[in-house]
């Protein structure tokens, strides 16, 4: 097997993330946590974005906002499955992703960041939600490994009660949150269900064959 081949390595808010490539395969790596994401496997993003666009289906000018590119598959399934009057924002806490996204990785996700409706933003999605009330159709969270897995102590933060208030303020009426998650956690559906939004949960192969593991995808809507 082809070894993997370090390309570059980033130190930004304490975290330090090694860009990894074999072939045609990208992989993205964090000091204590191991590998965060590998561009083999994205089933589960794409449905990230796909989830949350059927419950807004057919709605012109919308506004989504996606926290954490990674290696952009969220971004390009959001893309694909929203309206050609759409505009979709993407917050990402680091520039090394984003710099990765365009030097390296975008060719594995048809460089989604070339689309005119994209809005990149470079700092925290929680940020983003509380200066954006009733602003967006949908919201998706793919940062860190979900809620149950904190790459950064301070995520506790984005998906405890204060940051699904947050995600819940900054839809708008009959807007949907989805959430990925490497893994179930049930105390973080009750707080969707407690801040007032209703609530699916779908589980989620990593690979399109139905191979690899389960995650955890919640589509919680605001009611209108």
């Amino acid at each position: 097997m082809i070894p993997y081949k370090l390309i570059d390595t980033a130190t930004e808010h304490g975290t330090t993330l090694r860009l990894y490539q074999r072939g045609d395969e990208f992989s993205i790596r964090v000091d204590r946590a191991g590998e965060l994401m590998n561009s083999r496997q994205h089933n589960s993003e794409d449905a990230l974005a796909e989830l949350a666009c059927e419950k807004i289906h057919g709605r012109e000018n919308s506004r989504l906002l996606v926290g954490g590119l990674g290696i952009g598959f969220t971004l390009a399934a959001a893309l694909t499955h929203s309206a050609p009057t759409a505009t979709v924002m993407v917050s990402e806490l680091l520039p090394a992703v984003v710099r990765w996204n365009r030097d390296y990785i975008g060719t594995v996700a048809g460089f989604p960041l070339n689309d005119p409706r994209v809005v990149v933003l470079e700092q925290d999605v929680g940020r983003v939600m509380k200066e954006h009330r009733n602003s967006f159709d949908a919201i998706m969270l793919d940062v860190d490994n979900g809620p149950d897995a904190f790459t950064r102590d301070d995520n506790d933060s984005l998906y405890g009660l204060r940051g699904v208030n947050d995600a819940y303020d900054a839809l708008k009426p009959g807007g949907v949150l989805s959430v990925w998650s490497a893994f179930a956690d049930s105390s973080f559906t009750q707080r969707l269900i407690k801040v007032g939004f209703d609530v699916e949960e779908h589980r989620v192969r990593a690979h399109k064959s139905q191979s690899g593991n389960r995650h955890t995808i919640w589509v919680a809507v605001r009611p209108a």
